[in-house]
């Protein structure tokens, strides 16, 4: 490949893919240079060099910056894009710029690879999660008694988690975790019989250690909303209680927090640990 046409391709390349690889690190400056192709009489601005491995190395070592499972960022994609960038900078101090080039470009090539599976791989989580949820819902479901008492809601319910599952089998994400939410919306404000047809107005704060507290816990239990991401209803109608009004993270115990009805279910009293609702 001639040297100079290599070196073009790279930089629309690379900075064609800048939004990928958030590269804010590299300074802004009026003109980008490579230590090789650089004629000082035609240049009357501030220059920086960069050689063609160093835009490898940043690509393949962007997913340190993210806060994603070991396991998961240590990806095969990402790991060979390591091992390329060191052959580009290898080649690059040898003096054997065509081969740095060509390195470079399979580096980057990789680091992109790795990032469509980091993807892939927190969204597949993402969907787990949600159809644990929906499972769980129905389970509660089945043993409360609601199935019997609320059978079209519950068939919906049902529908909409076989749905999930399909989706999921066929690795259409959004629509599984679509799906799942719905199953948490059917049976969001049915109760079990017994129950009085009344849901608590308010809780009173427990400690993480003794129940898991938190807004978006709260949320996803059955006497609340049964929909964990129904949290932000607890955090506009409680954010005035808060310790930090802009931080709905922190929530303290013996805090009283008022429940909202958002669909007309009827709301009264405190929430009693020994009551079935």
């Amino acid at each position: 490949m001639n040297r100079r046409t290599g070196f073009v391709l790279i930089i629309f390349l690379v900075f064609g893919l800048q939004l990928a690889f958030a590269q804010n690190d590299l300074p802004e400056t009026p003109a980008v240079f490579y230590q090789w192709d650089y004629t000082p009489a035609l240049i009357h601005e501030p220059v920086i060099f960069l050689p063609v491995a160093t835009l490898a190395s940043a690509a393949s070592s962007d997913a340190d910056s993210v806060d994603i499972p070991q396991n998961i960022r240590n990806n095969r994609f990402y790991l060979e894009s390591i091992r390329l960038t060191k052959m580009a900078q290898s080649s690059f101090d040898e003096g054997d710029y065509d081969a740095s080039n060509e390195y470079a470009i399979e580096a980057i090539r990789y680091a992109e690879l790795s990032d469509g599976f980091v993807e892939q791989q927190l969204k597949i989580k993402e969907t787990n999660d949600a159809i644990a949820v929906a499972r769980q819902r129905l389970e509660w479901a089945d043993s409360s008694g609601v199935g019997k008492q609320y059978p079209a809601e519950y068939e919906e319910a049902q529908g909409f988690f076989q749905a999930s599952l399909s989706a999921r089998n066929a690795e259409e994400w959004d629509n599984a975790i679509e799906a799942a939410n719905n199953v948490i919306n059917v049976l969001a404000y049915v109760t079990a019989p017994g129950s009085g047809g009344e849901l608590p107005a308010q809780y009173v704060v427990r400690s993480w250690t003794s129940a898991r507290d938190c807004l978006w816990n709260i949320a996803g239990r059955s006497w609340a909303y049964g929909d964990p991401f129904k949290w932000k209803i607890l955090y506009e109608a409680n954010k005035h209680k808060l310790p930090e009004i802009d931080n709905p993270d922190l929530i303290e115990p013996g805090m009283v927090i008022d429940i909202p009805s958002v669909n007309n279910e009827v709301r009264k009293g405190m929430w009693q640990a020994d009551k079935t609702y």
